[in-house]
């Protein structure tokens, strides 16, 4: 038994190893792709159909095999049409470019007044009952959602946000992007959630944001005008009735998080150079 596992890891070279871990990675992605979404059940009548087939091959069923065969070919084709929008999140998630960071310029105490500013802006809304739908973007590029609103480039505060989505300002009907440290955009439109199973109780602007979230890894605060509720939308899933201490721990594992994580690299960085130079 030791020889033969011997003789298999002697055959095994560097190549074999990084075809291993490409394959690997690619399902893993695959699957927290298809978790909780149309993609699941995609994916369990594939098993089935796969099973139908074994089994008919099995048992010499010629024109179970016939149905199937040809099932197949016409099947491609519809899943690509039906599942557009999964098959374009999941390219655009492989595609999400990690060394592109909005926040590494960002230090400490301007994380920290940043998410002051947010924070401020939504409870005030909330009180005053102002719609708001404000989009925060991370690795995913929101260029395409920017360019259908007006390019603002404004420093983040309180008093900006709230003339942005005053009722009767020319921009306060859309959504207002913010990328690093900048309001990027305001009056920007984003696709509508498909999901049907959303209560009839949420309007135009919660769809607009669980949406946006279905096709990026952007999260997003909701402010009804109606009630006052503030919400959260992520992962295309909508969490309601946010709290000021709520809001400031997301706004932190945004902020203050990746600071500290960009922070944590320059120091390592730092240090690995003083070796360097202290070596020679």
């Amino acid at each position: 038994m030791n020889q033969f596992f011997q003789n298999i890891l002697s055959n095994i070279g560097f190549n074999d190893v990084l075809d291993i871990l490409i394959v690997a990675f690619l399902f893993y992605k695959l699957l927290g792709f298809i978790r909780e979404t149309r993609a699941e059940q995609l994916a369990k009548g594939i098993l089935i159909l796969i099973l139908v087939a074994v089994l008919a091959n099995v048992l010499n069923l010629y024109t179970l095999q016939w149905v199937l065969s040809n099932l197949v070919n016409v099947g491609l084709i519809a899943i690509v049409i039906i599942f557009q929008p999964e098959l374009r999140r999941l390219l655009e998630n492989l595609g999400r470019n990690k060394l592109i960071n909005n926040f590494s310029g960002i230090d400490l105490e301007e994380a920290e007044q940043i998410t002051d500013e947010i924070k401020k802006a939504l409870l005030y809304m909330s009180r005053t009952r102002t719609g708001a739908l404000i989009v925060i973007e991370r690795e995913t590029t929101l260029t395409d959602i920017i360019e259908t609103g007006t390019v603002i480039r404004a420093s983040i505060s309180k008093e900006m946000i709230g003339n942005i989505f005053y009722e009767g300002a020319p921009l306060h009907d859309g959504a207002l992007i913010v990328r690093g440290d900048k309001l990027e955009a305001a009056g920007c439109v984003l696709p509508l959630t498909e999901d049907k199973k959303l209560s009839k109780e949420l309007g135009t602007r919660h769809r607009a944001g669980i949406g946006i979230t279905e096709n990026s890894d952007a999260l997003v605060f909701i402010v009804s005008e109606e009630t006052g509720i503030i919400s959260k939308a992520e992962d295309g899933k909508l969490e309601r009735k946010l709290d000021g201490k709520r809001i400031e721990e997301i706004l932190n594992s945004i902020y203050i998080a990746q600071e500290k994580d960009t922070l944590l690299g320059r120091i390592t960085g730092f240090l690995k150079g003083g070796r360097n130079n202290a070596e020679e």
